[in-house]
């Protein structure tokens, strides 16, 4: 018993180290996608707002989730659920983890022109309270929503990684940012014609896909949280999304690099929630239909509708995250080849209300702030960029 315990506090800490080192990707993803002026502010906004997270998460957000504090001695904080590990303190790493990535979605919105600490005041609140009040209710069986969706639909809401928990509520947060705080300065006209904003290095771009991808894998995999629990399925249905939305991405958007290098990260996030019950052909179908969504709805926002979402994480994480929450409840049945086990309302009603509570929570927790701090930077400090107008230092100099 000890040494299974002891196996699975492994197995968890090497998952939460694997996705603690995707906000590398994160990092670098928006440090390839912004302009050079503003480079320095994402890698630095990045760390910095898993550091609030881990405050956040520590004394509130998981006690809110799960109801559990760590205001004990260490003895009897290794000894939690019997384990004599600290198994409860590597869960705790591993979903804080998962908490820290909705700060690291919503920055890739906004880049370019917040400012940085009302910007890491939110991530304090958000992680604090607004995304563990969601997550508990999923994961933690708060409020007997999920007793209700079983008794009633014969399945509660099943969302095994995150697709809708973490991934659509970044999303749909980050749009009500991405609103209230505007566009670039210099972004759309007054006659509404464009003005391209092109990605600063698409080797840095790359860099960050590729670092989100593999870690993506213990995000998806390891969140059986034991030994026990690990699923060959979970790493091959990940694997078959990823391919698959990679691919569409390539066809859809033409060969554009910045598209090819989302569309597997697009995959992902869909995948996420059925990875466990779908089969691999399911799995292939919805990472292929996520990364033609994320190219349409991207050239939508962008070009039509006039939203400055720099990185689109929109599109990506609350758009993909939406489809992958209801993809469960399809490709999940044994109808179409999954394990069963889930029901398509169940599916449904859990992935709107995630989206529903993020949209309005991302409207008031940054219509507050801008209304009490302000939340953007002055025109001056915009043109001259984040890194000198912020931290006073360029990413590199001629």
């Amino acid at each position: 018993m000890e040494n299974a315990s002891g196996i699975d506090t492994l197995f968890v800490l090497l998952g939460a180290i694997m996705v603690l080192a995707m906000h590398a990707g994160f990092a670098f993803l928006e440090v390839g996608t912004v302009r050079k002026k503003n480079q320095v502010n994402a890698l630095v906004k990045i760390f910095s707002d898993f550091a609030v997270s881990t405050i956040a998460y520590f004394f509130i957000g998981y006690w809110v989730a799960y109801g559990i504090d760590f205001f004990a001695d260490a003895n009897t904080l290794i000894s939690m659920n019997g384990s004599g590990n600290g198994y409860e303190l590597v869960k705790f790493f591993f979903l804080l983890t998962f908490a820290a990535a909705i700060p690291a979605i919503i920055s890739g919105g906004i880049a370019e022109r917040a400012k940085f600490y009302p910007q890491l005041l939110a991530t304090f609140i958000l992680v604090a309270a607004l995304y563990p009040f969601f997550e508990g209710i999923v994961w933690g069986g708060n409020f007997g929503i999920q007793a209700w969706l079983e008794s009633t639909f014969g399945a509660p809401f099943n969302d095994f990684a995150g697709s809708v928990v973490v991934h659509a509520f970044g999303g749909w947060l980050a749009l009500g940012a991405v609103v209230v705080l505007g566009h670039r300065r210099g972004r759309y006209g007054k006659n509404g014609e464009m003005f391209a904003h092109p990605p600063s290095n698409i080797p840095f771009l790359a860099l960050g896909a590729w670092i989100l991808t593999v870690g993506w894998f213990g995000f998806n995999v390891m969140s059986a949280q034991s030994v026990e629990g690990i699923s060959g399925l979970v790493a091959v249905n990940s694997l078959m999304a990823m391919v698959g939305g990679l691919l569409a991405a390539l066809v859809a958007g033409k060969n554009d690099p910045g598209f090819v290098h989302n569309g597997p990260l697009a995959g992902l996030v869909a995948v996420c929630a059925g990875s466990s019950v779908m089969h691999p052909l399911g799995a292939l179908a919805t990472g292929a239909i996520a990364g033609a969504l994320f190219v349409w709805t991207f050239t939508l926002a962008q070009n039509k509708w006039k939203i400055d979402d720099v990185l689109g994480v929109w599109p990506l994480h609350g758009l993909c995250g939406a489809w992958g929450g209801i993809a469960a409840g399809i490709f999940g049945l044994k109808a179409l080849g999954g394990m069963g086990g889930v029901a398509f309302m169940s599916q449904l009603i859990g992935t709107l209300m995630g989206v529903g509570i993020a949209l309005v929570g991302g409207f008031v927790v940054y219509g507050a702030l801008k209304n009490m701090l302000g939340i953007r930077l002055s025109e001056e400090d915009e043109f001259q960029g984040a890194d000198l107008a912020i931290h006073k230092i360029a990413s590199h100099y001629e």
